[in-house]
Formats: C-alpha cells, sequence, structure tokens
C-alpha cells in the first residue's frame, strides 16, 4: 500500500506546486525568494542521504555497532549508553531522517545478536531521531531554514539552542531508561569480531565521513560538503561495487514532498495566512509566551506535519532569535504523537516492519504523548532561562 500511497501524494504535491507557480497565484517574486531558500536544503537532503545510504552499505554502521559491543563488555547497560551516543551523534550531524532509517535497523540487528529485546533500541532511535535534532542546523530541515534567519554558524546555533537541546537528549533517555529498566539491567555474551566484505570500500568510506563531519560544522554552506562526499561515495561504489549503486538510494519522495510542502505554504502566507497565524501564535519572549509558542508548534506539528508547521509559524517568530527557537521546539522535539508528525517516525515504522518488529501506533502514540506534554514546556522553559 506504502508503494501506492508514496508516489501519489508525491505527485499531487509536486503538481500542486507547479500550478501554483506557473499561474502566478504564487507570485514570482516570492517563489524566487523561495528558491533561494529551500534549493540548498533540499540539495543538503539529497547529499547526506545518499552518503548515509552508501556508507552504510560499505559497513559503517555496522562497524560502529560492533565496537560499541566489543567496548560494552557483555554489559547491557553500557552498550545502551552507547547507543545512545550513536543515536545523538547521527541525528546532530547526519540528519533525523539518517537516524530513523539507517541507524534504527543496525541497532535492532545488534539487540538480537546479543540477545536483548530491541524495543528499548527501537525506541530510542525514533525519539531521539527528534528530540536530539535541535543540536545543529544540520540535524533538521527546520534548523537548515531556521539557521538563515538566525545568520549563525553552527557554534552560534548550538550557543542559542543549547539548553532546550540538552533537555531534549536529557529526559527522553531518563524515561526510556526507567520504563525499560529490566531489558538494560544484565549482561550479554560479546559478539565475534566482523569482518568487511571489502576492506578498501570500509576504509575509504569511513575516511569520507569522517572528514564530513567537521566540515557540516565549519561555517560553509552544508550542501557543498555534503554534495561533494556523495560524489565521491559514487566514484568508489563506481570502481569497487557498482551493482550496490541505485537511483532509489536519493531521496526523491522526501524531497518532492517537501518542496511542493514549501510552495503549497508559501503561497498561503502569500495570501494573508501570515498575519491571522501570528495573532493565534502570541508574541513576546517571556517564558509564558515561549512555552506558548513551542505547544502551538508541537500541535501544529502533530496535526499537519513537522515541516508545514514550523513554515506556517515561522512569520510569528521570525523577527527573534529566542521566539524562533522556541518555535523549533516545538516542530522538533514535539513530533511524537501521531505517525505523520514527522517523515522520520513513518520512514522508522517502515525499517521496523521490514525487520519484523511489531510496533503499535497507539502504544507509540500514547507514550509519546505523555513525553511531549512534558519535553517541549521544560525545553521552552529551559531557553527563557538561557536566553539573553
Amino acid at each position: 500500500m506504502a508503494r501506492i500511497i508514496r508516489p501519489l501524494i508525491a505527485l499531487a504535491l509536486g503538481s500542486a506546486a507547479v500550478v501554483l507557480v506557473a499561474t502566478g497565484t504564487l507570485p514570482a517574486t516570492d517563489a524566487g525568494a523561495l528558491a533561494g531558500r529551500v534549493v540548498p536544503v533540499l540539495l543538503f537532503v539529497v547529499g547526506i542521504t545518499v552518503v548515509a545510504e552508501l556508507a552504510a552499505e560499505a559497513g559503517v554502521f555496522d562497524l560502529v555497532s560492533h565496537a560499541f559491543a566489543r567496548v560494552a563488555r557483555g554489559r547491557v547497560p553500557l552498550l545502551w549508553a552507547l547507543v545512545v551516543v550513536l543515536a545523538v551523534l547521527s541525528t546532530a550531524f547526519l540528519s533525523l531522517d539518517t537516524t530513523a532509517v539507517l541507524v534504527t535497523p543496525v541497532v535492532v540487528v545488534l539487540a538480537r545478536q546479543v540477545g536483548i529485546p530491541p524495543i528499548p533500541f527501537a525506541m530510542a532511535t525514533v525519539w531521539l531521531a527528534n528530540t536530539a535534532s535541535l543540536l545543529l542546523p544540520v540535524s533538521n530541515l527546520t534548523n537548515l531554514l531556521a539557521a538563515g534567519l538566525l545568520d549563525r554558524d553552527a557554534p552560534g546555533f548550538l550557543a542559542l539552542a543549547w539548553a532546550p537541546a540538552l533537555v531534549g537528549v536529557v529526559l527522553p533517555v531518563l524515561v526510556l531508561s526507567v520504563r525499560y529498566r529490566r531489558i538494560l539491567a544484565g549482561s550479554f555474551t560479546p559478539l565475534p569480531r566482523e569482518h568487511s566484505r571489502d576492506r578498501v570500500l570500509l576504509v575509504a568510506a569511513s575516511v569520507v565521513v569522517a572528514a564530513l563531519v567537521p566540515l557540516l560544522v565549519s561555517g560553509v554552506p552544508v550542501e557543498y560538503p555534503a554534495l561533494a562526499a556523495a560524489v565521491v561515495l559514487i566514484a568508489l561504489f563506481v570502481v569497487r561495487r557498482r551493482s550496490a549503486l541505485a537511483w532509489s538510494m536519493a531521496p526523491w519522495f522526501p524531497v518532492l514532498v517537501a518542496g511542493g510542502l514549501f510552495v503549497v505554504v508559501a503561497t498561503m502566507h502569500a495570501r494573508g495566512l501570515a498575519d491571522a497565524v501570528t495573532a493565534w501564535a502570541g508574541g513576546g519572549t517571556s517564558a509564558g509566551d515561549l512555552v506558548r509558542l513551542a505547544a502551538t508548534g508541537a500541535v501544529a506539528a502533530n496535526g499537519i506535519d513537522n515541516l508545514p508547521a514550523y513554515l506556517v509559524l515561522e512569520p510569528a517568530a521570525a523577527g527573534d532569535p529566542t521566539r524562533l527557537v522556541a518555535l523549533l521546539i516545538g516542530v522538533n522535539l514535539g513530533p511524537l504523537v501521531t505517525p505523520w508528525a514527522s517523515l522520520a517516525a513513518l520512514l522508522w515504522h517502515e525499517r521496523l516492519a521490514s525487520l519484523g518488529v511489531g510496533v503499535r501506533w497507539r502504544s507509540y502514540s500514547l507514550a509519546g504523548l505523555g513525553l511531549v506534554v512534558v519535553l517541549v514546556p521544560l525545553a521552552a522553559l529551559a531557553l527563557a532561562i538561557t536566553a539573553d
């Protein structure tokens, strides 16, 4: 069913975008300004997704997971801590979709190999894919859009968002650790050493990824190093394993959906939506104002998906850096309730289904709701306390 619905959604949104631009419903000046903001973001998504797919194919993520298992030396709590670190770092530097799509199967297979129920590890990847995505501009599409308005590099972005980002990492991990405390206690039998089928490809891909990470936070426009790394890895695979290359590794569906949503929401703003939304989201930078904006973002994200939610609410926050981060708290940390709240959640669920791991959306939604109603206000309060 998903194979039919996904192309139809992408086709509908893409067609709507073309019609809105071609008919002038979205004025040409607005369309040009929109392209200047979103094309670099979408190019980054394409580049980083290809990098992540090829790195996984080369065995980079498997190498990391086996290294973690060896470092843990049979201790489940330490293995849990290392999985959390992997999910946070993957989200921060390679984006939330990378964590949902590629880290999820790695940690699920790892859990099964060492005889641990995979649910805690799976829940960690989907929760942290969202809640750890406030750390850096590259962690989330919403951050990349906001970073242009903030006019800050990665260190400057983190200097503003570090407190709510810390809450976004610590609280979900604490909740999962308590909820699954029985599973996460005890020991396991260490895995045997893993041998790569192509050591040259593994080493080369590892070097490319290691070189890419600092470039993504260096201040260089992130689409350039991401696309360059993708080209290098594609060239390596042409030489070493051409059969692994496929058009399907590029994120056509999320790019088309995101592009269509950008145009639809820009058209709505051009037709007067911004004024109504600004009045609805309130104003000011007091603790109550920031909690209100973050909560509005969380509700909107769970209602219509976090990306259009950010775009709809951006005018209510764009004039102030603190309010913009408050909005990011809502649309990044909040999408844990409905299945469609973020693309990462849908991709995560698909990967689990392909691995034979059953997660009911009702249980997922209830657990997410219990976390979000505490997490979002706490993160907004942390921002209020630490903001200049």
